[in-house]
């Protein structure tokens, strides 16, 4: 079942593309905009994270980190983080367990893959409370980044 608003953020340790572990306590005191994926150079998920990442700058005006999950290998993040230029952690969670726990894990996807990430985006807050949650079925579709926007102003 997905996060709701309100809900306490589930705690998470996951590898990054850079090979260091990420801890939701990590973000600590500040927003956290956390993104899930299907998979790492897919088209629209590459569309997805360069939007993102043009955006950043926006981001941290309003005080936000941002981090991306998918259940691809931190080494194929490292790479296509490199290859885009992303400017934001990508953390692999290989194991499916903090997607599952996130409520946005396929059972079955494309070409009968099971277990991949289904496309979500979270606002936390600085005390990991979800004042925004939106999970996709459509991996096709990208999150409202209007609404994270605004959730986040509204933290201010």
């Amino acid at each position: 079942m997905p996060l709701k608003i309100g809900d306490k953020a589930p705690a998470f340790q996951l590898y990054s593309d850079s090979r260091s572990l990420v801890r939701l306590e990590d973000y600590s005191g500040s927003p956290l905009v956390l993104l899930f994926f299907p998979l790492a150079f897919s088209s629209v998920c590459t569309q997805e994270l360069c939007t993102v990442r043009d955006a950043l700058p926006d981001y941290g005006k309003l005080d936000a980190a941002v981090a991306a999950v998918s259940v691809d290998s931190l080494y194929t993040l490292a790479q296509f983080k490199a290859g885009q230029g992303l400017n934001f952690p990508l953390l692999s969670d290989f194991n499916k367990e903090v997607s599952r726990q996130y409520g946005c894990l396929y059972d079955t996807y494309a070409f009968d893959m099971h277990g991949v990430s289904k496309r979500a985006a979270f606002v936390l807050d600085g005390e990991g409370i979800v004042r925004y949650a939106e999970v996709l079925e459509s991996a096709g579709k990208q999150p409202d980044y209007s609404a994270i926007r605004a959730t986040l102003a509204a933290l201010q």
